[in-house]
């Protein structure tokens, strides 16, 4: 099959972007030290290890791709976004109008090129990285796993950590309000073990676009294929059949079932807000089958890192987009920062009315992850740190521009919540001007400085003819 996206049309696509470093690295630690200090230098290219450095010191015939979505730029660009910052209404757009997927035969399917059944499955082999100091393992970091609710057969798709134990054996932790999780249960519930697949490594735009925070029950299939441009194509698991599908040109799948009622210990674990989770109880797979593609790469994700952290980000602009969309049509753009983890929003209003600020605070702030939002005006750029931290200091006072909000649900692993609270606390703050006296008329406010236009551009020029010897040292 020629012309369709996948992995390796996305590696040609951003060639330029890929970094090969030259030599062995280990799977234990090392790997994941290059993207720390990828992220430390605030240089983000997609990083492939074309030699893993297995624990028993052998090489590992599977490269690692790690970083792939580091750079919100080349991640915007991989999923047809021509500018990161309208990736809200971008990507809200694209969630309102999905492509079906398509179905294709086994033999059709590249990631079962190579197929391995019963004792010939050996998860230890994969390139699976250990990636911090209390990590108890290697880890699936971004393994899609899929699963279907048994009652209406609808499919769900998430990344979930697991921990591989040994040949055919993993863990399985899926945060209990998770849609996969429901399905879970639902299994267990009828006295049966619960059918799962993972699938590992696919183009971007299908990786990110499976991350889209659906309804329930609602398949991921086609806001992926929407994110794609084109029908994705699926192909029946070998374990499950047509009850559970997955990619057909994904890199690998690993598929097998979840016993009934079973829990052990998983973790200490590295999570996104960038602190190790502690050891918690999970459920766990026994593998019936693992294929893959005859040259199959192996994609991981920096937990905690950015790499992590702009795709789903950039999903929830997305969501959070629609809902503000339905209380004010002044929504401009929304921003996720990677600063905040997956906990606060940025909104920019044009020309809001009075109450609408609050409005659509008060909109995004039901979302469960947040617990912080900040609203400003749209001569405020919201991807500039500086500049909202500019606005907080200089258009708000506390008392009159914030409000707080307590009993809400939240994400129940946020380092900051008191041992056994079951709900959070959220702030909203409204950044934006006082409202102007009359229609049309500047907002009463002090003029930001500023020069001329010329001498701005003039400034412009010199600065970039400049080469790097013609700047001082400080």
């Amino acid at each position: 099959m020629t012309g369709v996206r996948d992995l390796r049309s996305f590696l040609a696509e951003c060639d330029a972007s890929v970094w090969r470093p030259n030599g062995a690295f280990a799977v234990e630690h090392e790997i994941t030290a290059l993207q720390h200090a990828s992220d430390r230098a605030g240089r983000y290219p997609v990083i492939l290890i074309e030699q893993p450095q297995m624990p028993d010191g052998g090489i590992s015939e599977i490269p690692v791709l790690c970083n792939m979505t580091a750079s919100r730029a080349l991640t915007a660009q991989m999923i047809g976004v021509d500018d990161h910052r309208l990736a809200g209404p971008e990507l809200y757009q694209r969630i309102s109008n999905p492509i079906p997927p398509v179905t294709v035969a086994g033999n059709d399917a590249p990631v079962q090129d190579l197929v391995f059944e019963g004792e010939a499955c050996d998860l230890e082999k994969l390139p699976a990285l250990k990636q911090h100091i209390l990590d108890p393992g290697r880890y699936l970091t971004a393994a899609h796993a899929t699963t279907y609710d048994p009652d209406t057969g609808i499919d769900n798709s998430a990344i979930q950590r697991c921990w591989i134990k040994g040949a055919r054996k993993m863990s399985y932790y899926t945060v209990p309000s998770s849609h996969n999780a429901r399905n879970m249960r639902k299994f267990w519930q009828n006295g049966e073990d619960c059918p799962i697949a993972f699938w590992i490594g696919h183009h971007p735009a299908v990786s990110v676009g499976s991350q889209g925070k659906m309804d329930y029950p609602e398949s991921h299939w086609a806001t992926a294929g929407a994110f794609l441009g084109e029908p994705l194509r699926l192909v029946a698991s070998r374990t499950h059949g047509d009850k559970i599908m997955v990619p057909a040109e994904a890199e690998i799948v690993i598929e097998g079932w979840i016993p009934r009622d079973q829990i052990e210990l998983d973790g200490p674990f590295g999570e996104f807000h960038g602190y190790t989770g502690p050891q918690t109880l999970a459920p766990y797979c026994n593998v019936t089958a693992i294929t893959m593609r005859k040259d199959a790469i192996y994609h991981d994700y920096g937990s905690g890192l950015t790499d992590m952290i702009v795709p789903d980000n950039m999903m929830m602009e997305g969501k959070l987009f629609g809902m503000v969309r339905s209380v004010t049509p002044t929504i401009s753009k929304i921003h996720v920062p990677v600063s905040g983890r997956r906990f606060h929003a940025y909104l920019q209003l044009t020309n809001p009315m009075g109450g609408e600020a609050r409005d659509a605070l008060a909109a995004v702030l039901a979302y469960r992850r947040l617990k912080m939002a900040i609203v400003v005006d749209d001569d405020i750029d919201i991807f500039d740190e500086r500049e909202m931290n500019w606005a907080l200091s200089t258009r708000v006072q506390w008392e009159r521009d914030s409000f707080q909000l307590s009993g809400l649900s939240g994400s129940m692993i946020d380092p900051s919540l008191p041992s056994g609270a079951r709900t959070v606390s959220k702030i909203g703050i409204d950044a934006t001007l006082p409202q102007s006296e009359f229609p049309g008329a500047p907002k009463p406010t002090l003029p930001r400085l500023e020069v001329p236009k010329d001498a701005t551009r003039k400034a412009l020029s010199a600065i970039s003819g400049a080469n790097n010897s013609e700047w001082p040292e400080l």
